[in-house]
């Protein structure tokens, strides 16, 4: 008896989940199809007939940025800009490796170098390594444009990364760049030294020498990172 009573009062309420309006559905699924007028359709709700409304005088659209091309574009002087237009800081550094290792690490590696399971799996047309001659040589300006907009099977990271989160990536990507290829001669005095010994040691065990004015490999690139880049091809930016 219970059960029945149960079964009459569970078709009652599925019976209130029905509306009268012809041409609609008016079951469980309600909520996703549910009457819409379509963007440029008749609505007779306004005096005009559109559906679709004229947005408020000064509305700026959430994807864009007003003020400056350099900033907001990466543009300056027709071309594109050759440093980062923000305030060079350890707190951007650290944002921009933070967004770096979980948006661009998985393609193009933690040090840039494409040496990630993703880009060995993608034979096709596998990402490069940033540490490739033609990429290091891009200016600022570009690398941000790539982000925003995508590069070949790089989609857009226009909606995940706001403005200063892009530069920053930007200015951590040439960070990593330059640690790869900076000159012994120009690192401080503190790391020079340790630098110069570890370089010592190593020359001492493999029978070669590294001078002082060498990049940090000593034979005028890194070649790790540059045999990675050229293992994964030459497409790209």
């Amino acid at each position: 008896m219970n059960a029945v009573r149960l079964l009459l009062c569970a078709l009652l309420l599925l019976a209130g989940c029905r509306g009268a309006e012809p041409g609609v559905y008016w079951g469980f699924e309600r909520m996703i199809e549910q009457p819409r007028y379509p963007a440029y359709g008749k609505n007779p709700l306004f005096a005009d007939g559109r559906a679709m409304r004229t947005p408020p005088e000064g509305t700026v659209p959430r994807d864009e940025y007003p003020g400056d091309s350099l900033v907001t574009e990466g543009m300056e002087g027709g071309g594109y800009t050759e440093r980062v237009p923000l305030q060079m800081t350890r707190e951007l550094m650290t944002l921009g490796r933070h967004r770096f290792e979980i948006y661009c690490a998985p393609c193009h590696g933690v040090a840039g170098d494409a040496a990630s399971p993703v880009a060995t799996s993608m034979q096709l047309r596998p990402p490069p390594s940033l540490h490739l001659p033609r990429i290091r040589a891009l200016p600022a300006g570009r690398l941000y444009q790539i982000i925003v907009d995508g590069y070949g099977l790089m989609p857009t990271y226009r909606d995940l990364l706001s403005l200063e989160e892009r530069w920053a990536v930007v200015a951590y990507v040439q960070a990593l760049q330059l640690s790869q290829h900076a000159l012994v001669a120009e690192l401080p005095e503190a790391v020079r030294a340790d630098v110069l010994r570890e370089l010592a040691r190593a020359g001492t065990a493999s029978g070669e020498g590294h001078g002082e004015e060498g990049e940090l490999d000593g034979t005028g690139e890194a070649a790790p990172l540059d045999e990675a880049g050229r293992r994964n091809g030459e497409g790209g930016p």
